[in-house]
């Protein structure tokens, strides 16, 4: 089981960095604003996966309101909530040359003109409902690393 929580596919998975690794980050970020609920430890009671492959659904279904959180839902403009989770759903590709970079995010953001249509993002980690953290839960294929650190000192 592998958590990106914020990272990049590219950095968590080949150590790459790159300036689009941030805009990844800030795509898991406004998902998580807008759902008011995290990515790590994401848990959604009639379905498995995480906030990614949840957003990715209801967008998929048509549906992509779903996701906010219902105070945003209630009191926000829907169709900026909506704009708002479809740059998301564009900032978090798998492919780093498939998201924009953070100043056109800027412009999507202040602008109301047409936006791309997202790919499914390839990053998609499943998870079972039971398991609320990465680093909790042991469903017996995988073992916990009980290893203890000791300092040597010089005499």
């Amino acid at each position: 089981m592998f958590c990106s929580g914020y990272m990049a596919p590219e950095y968590a998975i080949d150590g790459l960095f790159s300036v689009k690794s941030d805009v990844f980050s800030f795509g898991i970020l406004l998902l998580e604003i807008i759902s008011g609920r995290k990515n790590r430890g994401f848990y959604h009671v009639n379905q498995s996966g995480n906030l990614i492959e949840h957003a990715w659904r209801l967008w998929e279904e048509g549906k992509p309101l779903d996701l906010a959180d219902e105070f945003l839902a209630e009191t926000g403009d829907l169709s900026e909530l909506l704009r708002c989770i479809h740059i998301s759903l564009l900032c978090i590709q798998q492919h780093p040359e498939e998201r924009p970079n953070m100043s056109s995010v800027v412009l999507m953001l202040g602008s109301h003109n047409e936006l791309p249509l997202p790919k499914q993002p390839g990053f998609l980690f499943y998870k079972k409902p039971f398991e609320a953290d990465c680093s909790s839960g042991n469903d017996g294929s995988s073992s916990r690393n009980e290893i203890s650190l000791s300092l040597l000192e010089a005499r």
